[in-house]
């Protein structure tokens, strides 16, 4: 396999056998899938993919955050076939077994916080969110929870119920589980109370106290506030380095749990195991899934041993823990701690001194934020006005696309960078040339289009159109 000629477009796209495939996919699978690019993937390698016409991309979304060790690396393939060959299911819930006990003290052990800790383990990020929202009720006998606007949590009706990122997830489905509040996010670029960071005094936590717990869901009936330490889908919005910790002290002052999904933000991507830990917090329940397990259904949920104390059969499941899963996890968790979370942490300093020079040169570039190797870049048609220049957003990402870079978007008008974390500067370099050819390109087209709207305006007496 050869590296020396990736990123490579070989056919149209998509190809004539993706196109096959592709006819055939639309027939029988659920059309409910987010589909980004009209493109059947083959195989994967590292940081690149391959689809079934021997075209090469750059990969630069590692399977939604998931495939943070690179695709396919050698050592987690090798633990999964060693743990394949004892055992590929033995349910957790009934059954004792060496893999899911060992990655649970691994986990009790790096997640943050002293006390001793318990895991509770699912298939995926949503059902992590399902058994902390269920923990969370069990412990605190209370009806009602608080999430934010622009969270997603998961697509489940429990997990739905929390998520608030687009219509398109919450149409058709209400009745949700009821009682949950949602508040603003500390998305200090489009604060949403008009004020500015530092002189806001962090309004938004004020406004939980102030105007939620005093009017809208009192303080005692509320079991706990649902937060990821990096916004995902609602833009890759980084908050303040105040927000998470003056969250959390509200949360205990009125005996609230503080919840911290980190199933996007966590296992090594920032730079650090997990978000939270760049502003030294700890929460009374993590959730971690996507790259626990580099690519294999794995999710958890970890609490203290005092909160996570309920009875045998109060949540349960059959595949959560699989064996397999948990092997290619202790994998993942080695590599991460041996070299892969300082490599994201350098690999995102030098992306985001790129990308600063980009935003120097290029007016559709609003903002720029990031931990690590989750970086999310806003584009807007003004930068004084800030509107959102989705349509363009959008263009650039598909732009990406046709030349062999594969990324996604984020929130209305954001692109997303969330490469593997073995990345290296010489596949940034590549990577960071085409996107800049895109947002030249469609920068051009932006304005061309302004040129020729006004072109079609009457100009007043006395005046000419350039």
């Amino acid at each position: 396999m050869s590296y020396s000629n990736c990123p490579k477009i070989k056919t149209s796209l998509p190809g004539p056998k993706s196109k096959k495939l592709i006819t055939n996919d639309e027939k029988y699978v659920s059309q409910s899938y987010t589909r980004t690019y009209p493109v059947v993937i083959d195989y994967a390698n590292g940081a690149y993919l391959w689809d079934v016409d021997g075209n090469c991309f750059i990969d630069f979304h590692s399977g939604i955050g998931v495939c943070s060790t690179g695709n396919c690396h050698p050592k987690v393939v090798e633990a999964i076939k060693k743990q394949a060959d004892k055992s590929i299911h033995i349910a957790s819930a009934d059954f004792y077994n060496e893999p899911v006990g060992k990655l649970a003290e691994k986990l009790s052990k790096i997640t943050p916080g002293k006390e001793p800790k318990r895991v509770f383990f699912a298939n995926s990020g949503a059902e992590a969110v399902e058994a902390a929202f269920k923990l969370a009720r069990y412990n605190q006998k209370k009806p009602r929870n608080i999430a934010f606007i622009g969270a997603f949590h998961g697509r489940t009706m429990g997990a739905l119920s929390l998520t608030c990122s687009k219509l398109n997830q919450r149409r058709y489905f209400a009745p949700l589980v009821p009682e949950v509040t949602h508040v603003p996010y500390a998305y200090c670029y489009r604060c949403p109370f008009n004020l500015t960071y530092p002189k806001c005094d962090i309004a938004c936590v004020k406004f939980i106290e102030e105007e939620i717990l005093h009017k809208v869901a009192p303080a005692d009936e509320v079991a706990a506030i649902f937060v990821e330490a990096i916004q995902g889908e609602g833009g890759y919005v980084v908050p303040p380095p105040e927000f998470l910790p003056r969250l959390k002290a509200l949360a205990h002052k009125y005996g609230i749990l503080f919840v911290v999904d980190e199933v996007q933000s966590g296992m090594g991507k920032t730079g650090k195991m997990f978000a939270m830990e760049h502003w030294n917090l700890t929460a009374d329940i993590t959730m971690v899934a996507k790259a626990l397990a580099s690519g294999l259904p794995l999710g958890a949920c970890i609490a203290s041993r005092e909160l996570m104390s309920w009875e045998p059969g109060a949540h349960s499941t059959t595949f959560g823990g699989n064996t397999i899963a948990c092997a290619a996890s202790l994998a993942t968790i080695e590599l991460l701690e041996n070299g892969l979370m300082k490599n994201a942490a350098k690999m995102g300093d030098y992306i985001m001194k790129q990308l600063k020079r980009m935003m120097q040169d290029h007016e559709i570039i609003g903002d720029i934020r990031g931990k690590g190797l989750m970086i999310g870049i806003e584009f807007v048609k003004d930068r004084h006005t800030k509107e959102r220049a989705a349509e363009e957003s959008n263009e650039i990402a598909n732009e990406c696309f046709r030349n062999g870079l594969m990324l996604l978007t984020c929130g209305k008008n954001s692109i997303r960078f969330i490469p593997p974390l073995i990345i290296n500067q010489d596949t940034v370099d590549q990577a960071l040339e085409i996107f800049e050819k895109a947002v030249i390109k469609v920068q051009k087209h932006k304005v061309g289009r302004i040129v020729k709207s006004m072109s079609k305006k009457v100009p007043e007496d006395g005046q000419t159109w350039i």
